[in-house]
C-alpha cells in the first residue's frame, strides 16, 4: 500500500469560472490559474503523485508549458491515472477537503463525487468529498481564495 497526501489552493477572481471536482459552480468569482485552476482535482492529482513518488503536478504539467493553458484539470487526473495503472497500482479510496468561506459547496458534493469517482476507478463511496469554512479567518476566511487538500491510498491491482 502507498499512501500520498495533496494540497493546492488558487485565488479567487473575477472573469473565470469556479470549477471544483469538474463540477461548474455558479459563482461571481472562479480561481486564477494556468489551467482551469480546480483546486480539488489538483489536490488529488498531486496526493496520486505522491502515493507514486513520482513528483508534484508541477513537475508533470508545468504552467510554463502552453499546452496544458485553460486545460481541464480532469484531463490531468486522466494523465496520473494513467501512471497509476503502469506502476500496476489502483485506488483504494481518497479523502479530500475543500476549504472556502464562500460559496456554500454542500450542494455541489455529490455531482463532485459522480464526476471523480469513475474517472479515479472508484466506486462514489470510495472517494470522500468534504468542505468547509474558515469562520471568516485567513485568505479563505477573506474570500480571496480557495484550498483542497487531499489523501489517497493506493495498493497493487487486482488481476
Amino acid at each position: 500500500m502507498r499512501i500520498g497526501f495533496g494540497y493546492d489552493v488558487h485565488r479567487l477572481v473575477s472573469g473565470r469560472p469556479l470549477i471544483l471536482g469538474g463540477v461548474e459552480i455558479p459563482y461571481h468569482h472562479g480561481l486564477e490559474g494556468h489551467s482551469d485552476a480546480d483546486v480539488l482535482s489538483h489536490a488529488i492529482g498531486d496526493a496520486l503523485l505522491g502515493a507514486l513518488g513520482a513528483g508534484d503536478l508541477g513537475a508533470h504539467f508545468p504552467d510554463t508549458d502552453p499546452t496544458f493553458r485553460h486545460i481541464s484539470s480532469l484531463i490531468l487526473l486522466e494523465r496520473i491515472m494513467k501512471l497509476v495503472r503502469e506502476k500496476g497500482l489502483q485506488v483504494v479510496n481518497v479523502d479530500a477537503t475543500i476549504v472556502a468561506q464562500a460559496p456554500r459547496l454542500a450542494p455541489y458534493v455529490q455531482p463532485m463525487r459522480a464526476q471523480l469517482a469513475p474517472l479515479l476507478g472508484l466506486k462514489p463511496n470510495d472517494l470522500n468529498i468534504k468542505a468547509t469554512s474558515t469562520e471568516h479567518l485567513g485568505f479563505a476566511g477573506r474570500k480571496e481564495g480557495i484550498a483542497a487538500y487531499a489523501v489517497a491510498l493506493l495498493t497493487k491491482r487486482e488481476p
